[in-house]
């Protein structure tokens, strides 16, 4: 396995987490009403959409190279 193709599997393991995390937290703030759940969820949403940006970038860079 090359770098490059690990380095993409990181940054797609973690887009995945942080999704899941964000739904998470989304959920129980559903259910509890916890203003610190609902933080920590747009939290890990704007995690995961910036990690999804630089594996954007970072594909578009291989794909230049």
């Amino acid at each position: 396995m090359s770098v490059p193709t690990a380095h993409k599997i990181l940054i797609g393991t973690a887009i995945a987490f942080f999704a899941f995390f964000a739904l998470w937290e989304l959920r129980d703030y559903g259910a509890s009403g916890d203003l610190f759940s609902l933080v920590w969820s747009v939290a890990a949403a704007a995690g995961a959409l910036a990690f999804a940006a630089y594996l954007r970038r970072y594909v578009r860079a291989l794909e230049r190279s």
